[in-house]
């Protein structure tokens, strides 16, 4: 199944989270999932595994929704608007999806009807016609008038076979917030709350204050707050974490007079902090609450209230009647304040087991699959492994389609008699080659082998030293978002730099492969200023300046046994990708972590690829050419992703 999701979130990053989870969701159920993001890059989310399509984005200043800035903070105007519009249905276009999902229209996002609207046209006109599900959380804000009441009932009954609520009536049905009348009723489809499942430690002692004030400047007021209340009561272990809305100057002005390590940025580890903390203060968005409930993590909660916002009053007033939680009002808050509330919070009984539903993903797929009236499967004749991947290749030969691959090995250092069978390989299954080499760790030995390998044997900068600098307890990243972009850039040249001492001028690509597959977005964006044209990851953002290709089809079951994950999966979901006809595919492999079984599949695959009519194996050097201004069109997207082409 295809599935195409838009997303824009104006102010924090909630909404793009919640899509984003659901966009992962359905990718590990075995779907293709293209997640068309509107608002400004948000570095906390994950977005991996999912195709990504970023329009010209949007904001707001403060809760003005109805007026949309863009970037730069000017007005967005109507040639941005239009941009944002064509780039959504070329998407769409593209894509062909079998079903449609857009977050919070038209309940909320008016502002941005015109190019919704347009979206909900495409896929009526459509042949055969995707389904259409409206995706919103379990609380809306209040309507102020009747009218956007009628108009969203109108726009529902008339374009959109369900409403997901991501949401459990228990704690709060959607009429707690919106009206419902019958014909709304008769589409909700409650979820349960979508909760990533980012797995807790065991449960310990608590220790700790944590205050965590949303990824917007919105909550610049309570990290005030708690600043002035942590200088009083330094004993208590405070831990402040603001998001990266909040300026740094003012993060800095904020934080002044605290002892080293208080106050800081918003975490990967978020949620094991929480869990090992005595007490939470923070705000009650729909994200913050699924944490809290996962955790269990007693909780003193500032709803945010600024404007017309009543989501997170009402969420917050639910949970505490549950027993779950304190609520303190945002208005008139200062340290004092706080520091009074903390201490009642910390004498207070823990709260009890509270039974709400957090399986929202699972549902979620559960419902968009049986609404489409499709699951993941093998796509081609019933057939299934090598012989399903030989069916799904004979298909695209007869309708006369081309299917691109291509194949990339990471952590190569030296010459060695992996590296040696790896080159073997290649050359026998008469495929090209990306070697990506770690310059820091890179021996003469590797330089020698490259310089005798077939001339399709191309390398690329795998990081630096592929060290990991991530924090205790997050994902492994050695150009991730934990360090100062200026620390990170330097020793993103010095890899450039490095790796041109070590490997063959010849062989040798600008292209930046990261370690772990983990990159920060303000690092991918000053890569073309370092000396580097193009990129290559796990699906994720375009970045103007470099040529993208991705991988996400990796033989080796890292988390589990890190031999051979079960190959009728990997040739299934191969063959899925070859019946797309979506883009290129690429194939990642660690010549140094396999072991017999890893090998034996190559031996199998790659020559059934390479010699297959229908399959051109793309030689990285022509992959990420730049083209020059008046070259034609090349045949496949410039910005690859992995598995289904990415738009620049």
């Amino acid at each position: 199944m295809r599935v195409l999701i838009a997303v824009t979130h104006l102010l924090g990053a909630g909404h793009l989270t919640r899509a984003a989870a659901l966009a992962r969701g359905l990718a590990c159920a075995g779907h293709a999932v293209v997640l068309v993001t509107g608002g400004r890059p948000a570095p906390m989310v994950s977005l991996e595994g999912v195709e990504v399509v970023e329009l010209p984005p949007v904001r707001v200043e403060g809760t003005a929704f109805g007026t949309l800035l863009d970037a730069d903070g000017g007005p967005a105007g109507e040639h941005h608007l239009a941009r944002r519009r064509r780039l959504l249905l070329e998407t769409f276009a593209r894509c062909r999806p079998d079903a449609v999902v857009t977050e919070l229209f038209p309940f909320g996002r008016r502002a941005l009807a015109d190019e919704f609207l347009a979206l909900l046209e495409a896929a009526r006109a459509r042949i055969p016609r995707p389904v259409v599900l409206a995706s919103i959380r379990d609380i809306l804000v209040a309507p102020d008038r009747a009218a956007k009441v009628r108009e969203a009932g109108e726009r529902i009954a008339a374009w959109y076979d369900a409403v997901l609520v991501h949401g459990d009536p228990a704690l709060a049905p959607l009429d707690a917030s919106w009206p419902v009348d019958t014909e709304l009723a008769a589409r909700l489809r409650y979820t349960g709350y979508v909760d990533e499942g980012v797995p807790c430690p065991p449960a310990g002692e608590r220790r700790g204050i944590l205050v965590s004030a949303g990824s917007s400047a919105a909550g610049t007021g309570l990290l005030r707050a708690a600043a002035e209340a942590a200088r009083g009561t330094p004993d208590l272990g405070w831990r402040i974490l603001a998001g990266h809305g909040v300026p740094d100057a003012v993060l800095a002005e904020i934080g002044e007079g605290l002892p080293a390590g208080t106050i800081g940025r918003s975490r990967p580890d978020f949620r094991a902090l929480l869990a090992g903390s005595a007490l939470s203060v923070s705000a009650c968005g729909y994200n913050t609450a699924v944490d809290l409930l996962a955790t269990g993590t007693p909780a003193l909660l500032v709803p945010f209230e600024a404007g017309r916002e009543t989501e997170q009053r009402l969420r917050a007033e639910r949970l505490a009647a549950r027993g779950l939680a304190g609520v303190l009002p945002e208005a008139g808050l200062d340290g004092a304040i706080l520091r009074a509330a903390v201490r009642r919070s910390l004498a207070a009984a823990p709260p009890p087991p509270h039974g709400i539903d957090l399986g929202g993903i699972d549902r979620s797929v559960a419902i968009i699959e049986a609404l489409a009236g499709r699951t993941a499967r093998p796509p081609v004749r019933g057939q299934s492994g090598l012989a399903g991947l030989r069916a799904a290749l004979d298909a695209a030969a007869d309708e006369g389609r081309r299917v691109a691959i291509w194949w990339r090995d990471d952590d190569a250092v030296a010459a060695t008699p992996a590296l040696d069978r790896l080159l073997a390989l290649a050359r026998a299954a008469a495929c090209p080659l990306l070697v990506a080499a770690i310059p820091a760790a890179a021996e003469a030995s590797l330089a020698a082998a490259l310089s005798g390998a077939d001339p399709t044997v191309s390398a690329a900068v795998h990081g630096l030293a592929h060290a990991n600098h991530a924090p205790a307890g997050a994902k492994p990243a050695e150009f991730g978002a934990d360090r100062p972009l200026g620390v990170r850039a330097r020793e993103a040249a010095s890899a450039l730099s490095i790796a041109r001492e070590r490997l063959p001028a010849d062989r040798l690509l600008p292209v930046f492969v990261p370690p772990w597959n983990r990159l920060a977005p303000d690092l991918a964006a000053a890569l073309p200023g370092l000396g580097y044209t193009g990129l290559s990851s796990v699906p994720g953002p375009s970045v103007p300046g470099l040529i993208r290709a991705d991988v996400d089809l990796d033989p080796i079951d890292w988390r589990g046994t890190r031999s051979l994950v079960d190959p009728e999966v990997l040739l299934d979901r191969l063959s899925r990708r070859v019946a797309e006809a979506s883009g290129p595919i690429g194939i990642l492999t660690h010549h140094r972590a396999h072991d017999a079984a890893i090998w034996a599949f190559l031996d199998r695959l790659l020559p059934l690829l390479a010699r297959h009519p229908a399959v051109e194996c793309l030689d990285p050097r022509h992959l990420f050419r730049v083209p020059a201004m008046d070259a034609p069109a090349p045949a496949w997207p410039c910005s690859a992703s992995g598995l289904r082409a990415r738009v620049s």
